[in-house]
């Protein structure tokens, strides 16, 4: 924790929520504090989609979404924004016509913003910014486990003969080292695939695998021991893909598959996390052009502010 106090969200008492500006859960802004503990960053980037587009606007659909969020966190009997200096980095703006420049300058900005003790929630733009995120991730911690909550694996090889998509991230980084794959799982997966080898090339790459079914199944805590005991005490980074959730609780994305999780299961295993070394994540894929009533930017600022919780909880909270 910093020494000086923090610098909180707008009083939702004294300015209604729906004025002033529409930072992340209406934190100040970076340039407003001397120091960040948290950053929440957006990146305006779709480039990398292979069906519906849009996730371009998604940080600023989840930003106004987030208004209504609250400083103290029941659950987690924590208020991150006192415990912590959150603040919101605004957005790293990246070329969208070139997804191996954009990979780039994304990754120079986010070892920027962590250069000291700061710790990043990136909030998207589609999945293909998971790996730059993660290299960023792996140069100050090593290899690092990793918690992927998607509808997809996204670890095929290529689209169209790219290697750079939404798709691939997950492949890229193993390949590359930066993912401690003695720590690896998805989370929700479902859905058809192209082939039983896609399942094979995914278990080769070390993922396990606790489907959405198998949520349903064993249920939210049994769910949670098993990716703690994976986990351990590893450097770990969450990736939240929103199609996680079922199109019912998260109708705007660009590749929605029926059968998903609920936000309520979602949040719960969020919040099982609790005390792990937690350090970064990301949440991707809100394409709001397809949202009805703000369902989907509403849960991927609740996700957000989960992830924000956990890691002004800091490690074996």
């Amino acid at each position: 924790m910093s020494e000086q106090r923090p610098v909180g969200p707008v009083d939702s008492s004294q300015i209604p929520r729906f004025a002033g500006f529409a930072t992340f859960a209406r934190l100040p802004r970076i340039d407003e504090v001397s120091n960040a503990d948290v950053a929440v960053v957006g990146v305006p980037f779709d480039s990398g989609v292979s069906y519906r587009p849009g996730a371009r606007f998604g940080p600023a659909s989840l930003r106004e979404a987030s208004r209504l969020l609250r400083p103290y966190h029941p659950v987690l009997d924590v208020s991150p924004f006192a415990e912590k200096q959150v603040v919101d980095a605004g957005d790293i703006a990246v070329n969208p016509f070139h997804i191996g420049e954009a990979i780039e300058k994304l990754q120079q900005e986010a070892e920027v913003l962590t250069a000291g003790d700061t710790q990043l929630v990136t909030i998207g733009g589609d999945h293909t910014i998971a790996l730059p995120l993660l290299r960023a991730a792996a140069k100050k911690h090593g290899p690092v486990a990793l918690l992927h909550f998607d509808a997809h694996l996204d670890t095929w090889d290529t689209y169209f003969n790219e290697p750079y998509t939404h798709g691939t991230p997950f492949r890229r980084a193993v390949e590359e080292g930066i993912l401690d794959t003695s720590a690896l799982s998805h989370v929700g997966t479902r859905g058809p695939l192209y082939g039983k080898r896609d399942l094979e090339d995914d278990r080769r790459l070390g993922f396990g695998i606790v489907t959405s079914s198998d949520v349903l199944r064993r249920g939210v805590d049994e769910t949670v021991d098993a990716l703690r005991q994976r986990i351990g005490d590893r450097p770990l980074y969450v990736s939240v893909d929103i199609d996680v959730l079922d199109p019912a609780h998260a109708p705007g994305t660009g590749t929605p598959e029926a059968g998903g999780l609920t936000s309520r299961e979602l949040l719960e295993i969020l919040r099982g996390l609790r005390g792990l070394n937690l350090v970064g994540a990301d949440v991707v894929e809100l394409a709001p052009a397809y949202d009805h009533a703000e369902i989907t930017a509403i849960a991927a600022s609740h996700v957000a502010y989960d992830l924000v919780s956990l890691l002004a909880l800091g490690r074996d909270a």
